[in-house]
């Protein structure tokens, strides 16, 4: 089991999490590698968990089957359950925000591509359509009448 794994800091927004629903999937973008030739994929994916893809021989199905190029070995991940907010701590701590069950293949980096969501701490204020691909995200809070931001954002895969 792989998990994606954030680490940052919340200033005035709390419950972090990706626009994520049957209606509006998140596409979770990744770096993929095969764990038998260690051979990297040349692009980026696109997970979505909640789409099904059949693997040949009708062996099941997962979120993402992929081919190796390399060794033709067909490996797949399925995403396990809905993504865990991202609260906000002081200092900031690592927390595992998907479970993936990775057969054959490694996510090794990830790109926050799509659509994040968050809350005013104090104000309990929705914000949606929060942009994390530039490492940073600002914005104002009129309720509480102050800045809001998520800044020093770190992206892991890690054993879960």
């Amino acid at each position: 089991m792989l998990a994606l794994a954030l680490t940052a800091e919340l200033e005035g927004v709390t419950d972090l999490k990706p626009t994520d629903t049957a209606d509006s999937p998140y596409y979770y973008t990744f770096k993929v590698q095969c764990t038998s030739c260690r051979e990297v994929h040349a692009n980026w994916v696109g997970v979505n968990r909640h789409e099904m893809n059949e693997q040949s021989g009708s062996r099941g199905e997962a979120n993402f089957v992929w081919k190796c190029k390399n060794c033709k070995r067909e490996s797949t991940a399925t995403i396990k359950a809905a993504p865990a907010v991202y609260e906000q701590n002081s200092p900031a701590k690592v927390k595992n925000i998907i479970d993936i069950d990775c057969r054959g293949l490694e996510f090794t980096d990830f790109r926050a591509d799509g659509e994040w969501e968050a809350k005013g701490v104090e104000s309990g204020t929705k914000f949606s359509g929060i942009d994390l691909s530039e490492g940073e995200w600002f914005d104002y809070d009129e309720k509480a009448g102050e800045e809001v931001s998520i800044k020093d954002i770190k992206w892991s895969t890690r054993r879960a």
